[in-house]
């Protein structure tokens, strides 16, 4: 995680875990990146059976997507993103 201060951006990244056999990969994966969390919150949602990651991240543009495509590859997680345009 190559960043300078001029290329940095704010985004958020949703996640939602549709199989709970995955959540072990998804945290090796948050772990990965912890130097771009700035924050989590995770929200089970039993009467639908899914769980809810939303992240507020800080991050290079390359930085950011690297983490949303390791976390988009993982079976049983969807994954969107959006990050500030400066």
């Amino acid at each position: 995680m190559n960043s300078t201060q001029d290329d940095k951006r704010i985004g958020i990244v949703g996640i939602v875990i549709t199989d709970v056999e995955c959540v072990s990969q998804i945290n090796a994966i948050l772990h990965e990146y912890v130097g771009l969390i700035v924050g989590r919150m995770g929200i089970p949602y039993k009467e639908k059976n899914i769980s809810v990651i939303s992240l507020i991240v800080d991050g290079s543009n390359d930085d950011i997507s690297a983490l949303t495509g390791k976390l988009g590859r993982v079976k049983g997680a969807s994954v969107k993103s959006m990050v500030t345009k400066q």
